[in-house]
């Protein structure tokens, strides 16, 4: 066991550093990174560590090839591409504690099952997001399905709901190919609904109760908060102030794996 978790601090440094070279992560990010490989590769081991890179690695892999597509809604976002602490938090410390739970409850195939639900909810996310963007038509806001501008927080596109089955299914044929006592193959719907499920919870919260704002110089609605790209700053219109993405990511992540447990 000591030296599991020696191999997963050194694999969670190297990783986090390679992160930060690559400009993926910044330096908060990576030290976030950090903390949460060690205690997934360290307690967890190597089937939980392969299922953190799947979503790292392709969420990353999509930010890069289509962040010149993105660049253009720079203003719509509170970060961008480099991920901080508090994204990388955000994505993973549902999974880090249920990683965490495995170490106590080696045996219980919940603990499993609920890390990669989590991990299936913000990978779905994170596609959604990434890929969303490329739909000819304008995405419909959840609530009311208007018709908003790309970006808005909130709103779902058939593009950007294909692009999060997509990103849910990946993580769960994952999921069921390590899963370890021969349940794995069963718990592949279980994984892949929960990561939807996810992901659609966090649509819900950015049409309805994550704080927005409106740039007063560019007439714009933004989730960045307290200056807009502009330098202008900017003004909340509706939402819990509390409530940014960084939160509105975590509640994904956590009912995707309250769902998976339940189912």
């Amino acid at each position: 066991m000591f030296l599991q978790l020696f191999l997963g601090i050194l694999f969670a440094a190297l990783i986090a550093f390679t992160a930060y070279r690559a400009h993926s992560l910044s330096k908060s990010g990576a030290w976030g990174a950090f903390l949460e490989g060690t205690i997934i590769f360290g307690l967890g081991g190597w089937r939980w560590a392969v299922l953190l890179m799947a979503f790292f690695v392709s969420s990353s892999v999509l930010t890069r090839l289509f962040g010149k597509k993105k660049a253009t809604l720079n203003e719509k976002f509170d970060k961008g591409g480099t991920r901080d602490i508090g994204q990388v938090l955000a994505n993973g410390a549902i999974a880090s504690f249920f990683a965490g739970l495995h170490f106590f409850f080696p045996a219980a195939p919940w603990t499993w099952v609920a890390y990669a639900a989590s991990l299936a909810a913000v990978n779905a996310d994170t596609w959604a997001t990434e890929l969303g963007v490329l739909s000819p038509s304008l995405p419909r806001l959840l609530t009311s399905w208007k018709p908003v501008e790309r970006g808005t927080s909130g709103a779902i596109s058939l593009y950007g709901t294909l692009a999060a089955a997509g990103g849910a299914a990946f993580i769960a044929i994952l999921g069921a190919l390590l899963g370890s006592g021969g349940r794995g193959w069963a718990s592949l719907e279980i994984i892949l609904m929960a990561g939807l499920l996810g992901s659609l919870f966090d649509s819900f919260l950015g049409a309805t109760v994550q704080a927005m704002y409106r740039c007063p110089q560019c007439d714009k609605e933004t989730e960045k908060h307290p200056l807009h790209t502009c330098g202008t700053e900017t003004v909340q219109v509706r939402g819990w102030s509390w409530l940014n993405n960084d939160m509105v990511n975590l509640g994904c992540a956590l009912v995707g794996a309250v769902v998976g447990i339940f189912l």
